[in-house]
Order: C-alpha cells, then structure tokens, then sequence
C-alpha cells in the first residue's frame, strides 16, 4: 500500500498519481540537485522533442503540404489561430482544414 505524501509544496499534492511515492521524491531529489545548465539541457531537450513530434504529427496529417505549410500549421498549433495569423498572414491563404 502506498502512502501519499506531499512532495510538491506549491500546489500541495503528489506530481503524479501513479508513481510511487519515493520514485517521486528520488525524482524531484535529483532535479534540486542539478545545476542551473543541466537544468536548461533538459528543457532545451523536452522543448526540441515537443516540437519534433508536432512537425512529425503535421507531417503524418498533411504528406502532400509543402515544408512552410508544415511550418505554419505547426505555427497554428502552438501559437493559437489568433497569434499565428498575427505573425504569419499567409495563413489565411491557405486551405488549414
């Protein structure tokens, strides 16, 4: 039987509801425990795979679209409809069904 503790001071509850408690705290332990740069690695990595999948994701949906449009629906996705076409008119002369 596990017991929950609170690891996470700021919201006041567990990270994960299905990962053991001390798997947790090992966790949250070894993040406190690396520096600033390995810190930023790991985001700069996280972000990079966020946005590899959702280029491969467009891709998948849209085989036939150009690299640009690839860009700009990945553009849609991350910015919002609202700042994508802000940033990127050319949006609304495209078809992004």
């Amino acid at each position: 039987m596990f017991v929950r503790r609170r690891y996470n001071r700021r919201v006041g509850s567990p990270l994960s509801s299905d990962t053991d408690p001390d798997i947790e705290r090992r966790q949250i332990d070894a993040w406190r425990d690396m520096s600033p740069a390995q810190k930023a690695d790991l985001i700069t990595g996280l972000s990079a795979a966020a946005r590899d999948l959702a280029f491969a994701g467009v891709r998948h949906r849209y085989p036939e679209a150009s690299d640009r449009e690839h860009f700009l629906r990945v553009a849609m996705l991350t910015l919002g409809p609202e700042l994508a076409r802000r940033a990127y008119p050319e949006i609304d002369r495209l078809d992004l069904r």
